[in-house]
Order: structure tokens, then sequence, then C-alpha cells
């Protein structure tokens, strides 16, 4: 149970934040470096460095080993019972493949003989359908949009975007003045590093964009490289995060996200009849297996508007 204390090892558990065989700063720093060598992206690396220090909280707040080379299986698993009886299984499945990198880029710089997680098991996480969007779900919040100030134009455009294009939230703050082209209708994303998507934009998305550079242009911030901006800077993720739920908020439509888009997009695509390689090009996907996860919420309706327009009985005369 999480809160029991685990016996200790009979080993040494004191650090010096030196040696490399702890939680030290030093040893984070390391491990950063290594993320940074493999190319990670920096949510990424700031994920796996954030998992680290949270297990090493517990470690401590529990009087457990505090030397990696120290630790058992089972204070690994007390750890994932902690995250479990707080959070979501997703959530505790995070943390476990965050920590297993950890572990293992251990065991490969010869710190440790083996992972603790060595013979663990990621937790199951139960399949939750996120729920997608309505088409006038979206035209509401759009409509809350439709002032002429500066964060009406923006929040339009940006939802807008989300709508057409499926990207993700972190591939919508990544966009820049210099990778769109309101004439060719296209916008550049970065998914990860290193990696580039074209995507088009429809006449609409083009256009809530331009009225959106129109006031951007008198900004304090309008000199900034990055398309989207706030008041302090460019927009993060958290700010997409906030701005979508206050936007809901005011159109009184309940609890909107901005993952949802990326389901609404794929189930509108597939609804028009577009064809599965070029959604999955389109929206970044690698498989097929995870295009039919973002439109699985919806394939029963997808089934039906089939059935109206093909229905066999109406056929028969």
């Amino acid at each position: 149970m999480a809160g029991q204390r685990v016996s200790r090892p009979s080993v040494d558990t004191a650090t010096d934040g030196r040696n490399g065989n702890d939680f030290s700063d030093f040893q984070l720093s390391r491990f950063r470096r290594h993320l940074m060598a493999e190319n990670r992206a920096a949510d990424t690396r700031t994920d796996y460095i954030r998992s680290v220090e949270r297990l090493a909280g517990y470690l401590k707040e529990q009087g457990m080993p505090l030397n990696p080379a120290s630790l058992t299986r089972e204070h690994v698993e007390a750890f994932i019972v902690a995250i479990l009886e707080q959070w979501q299984p997703a959530t505790a499945a995070f943390y476990f493949r965050s920590l297993q990198q950890y572990f293992k880029w251990l065991v490969d710089e010869g710190e440790i003989k083996a992972s603790p997680m060595a013979r663990m098991k990621v937790p199951r996480v139960p399949e939750k359908l996120v729920p997608i969007p309505k088409d006038d779900a979206v035209a509401v919040l759009l409509k809350v949009c439709s002032g002429q100030d500066f964060d009406s134009r923006r929040d339009r455009a940006m939802i807008r975007v989300m709508a057409d294009t499926g990207v993700r939230r972190g591939g919508l703050v990544s966009m820049t003045i210099e990778g769109l082209d309101l004439d060719e209708r296209t916008v550049k994303v970065f998914t990860k590093p290193q990696q580039e998507l074209l995507l088009p934009l429809g006449k609409q998305a083009a256009r809530d964009i331009d009225r959106y550079l129109a006031v951007r242009k008198r900004h304090p911030k309008g000199e900034l490289p990055q398309l989207w901006i706030g008041r302090y800077g460019p927009m993060t993720g958290s700010g997409v995060y906030q701005m979508l739920r206050d936007r809901a908020k005011e159109a009184g439509i309940g609890h909107v996200h901005p993952h949802m888009f990326r389901h609404y997009f794929a189930h509108t695509m597939k609804v028009e009849g577009a064809q599965d390689e070029d959604i999955m090009r389109l929206g970044g996907w690698k498989s097929r297996e995870m295009l039919a996860k973002y439109g699985k919420a919806s394939a029963d309706e997808r089934a039906r508007q089939v059935h109206r327009r093909l229905s066999p009985g109406d056929r028969l005369v």
C-alpha cells in the first residue's frame, strides 16, 4: 500500500551530489544532456526529469533509499501505487514509462547493474473515449470570439486552425510568421525536433488568420517571430488550454480542451470520405492504429451516416 514504508536494503544511501549515483542535480543534469543528445523534444525532456524528481521526493518522504543502485522493484512499485491512488491510470503509465527511460540510461552508463523495473509491467489503462465536439458546439465557440479586439481575433483564428487541421497543441504554438503563407494557404508546424509538417489551411482559417494579423501588427509584442502571441509574449501550450477553457465557459458548452479538436479533425475528415493515408499524413500519425483510436469515439455515428447514404432497404422498390 502507498504510504507504508518499504524496508531498506542494508547499504549506505547517503548522497553527496558528486558521484552520479543519486538523485542530485548533478545526475539529473547528466540525464538531461543525454536526452538532448538523443534529440528528444523539449517537453519530453521536461516530463522525464519531473518524473524522476517526483520519484525522488516520494522516496525521501517515505524514508526509502535515495541511491538508485539501492532501489528494488518494491520501491518503484510503491511509488506507482501512490500515483494510482491519486491520479488516473494513464498518469501512472506516463510516470512508469518515463522512469523506465531513466533507469535504462543508468544501466547503459554503468551506474547500476540492473533496472529495478526490469520485470515490471506498465499499469493497465482502461480505454477512455475522448468526446468529440459537435459542429454546432464549435460554431458557438467561434461565435463568442466574433469581436474585433485582439483577443477575439486571435482566439477565433486559433480555434479555426485547430478544427481545420487537427494540429497538436505543441504544433500550434510552434507556428511562426515566417512559416505562414496565406496566399498558398499553408503553415509550417514542428511536431518534434527536426520533424516539420506543412499543413494546408481552409479558406475560412486563412481569412481568420488574416484578420488576426491585422490587429497583431499593432500589439506591443507584434515584432515576435511566433505567430500566436499574448499579453506577455508567445502563447504557450498551457495558454492555449486556458483560452479554450475560458471560451467554452463563456459559450456555455462544457469543458473543451485542445486535444478534442484532433479527434474532431479525424472524425470530420473520415465522414467526408478522406482516405486514411491522407488523414495520417495531414495529422502526423505514424500508424493506422493511432488513427483508428482517434476516430473510434464517433465510429457508430459515421456508420449511421454511411447507412443513410447507402441504405440497402432504400434500393428496393
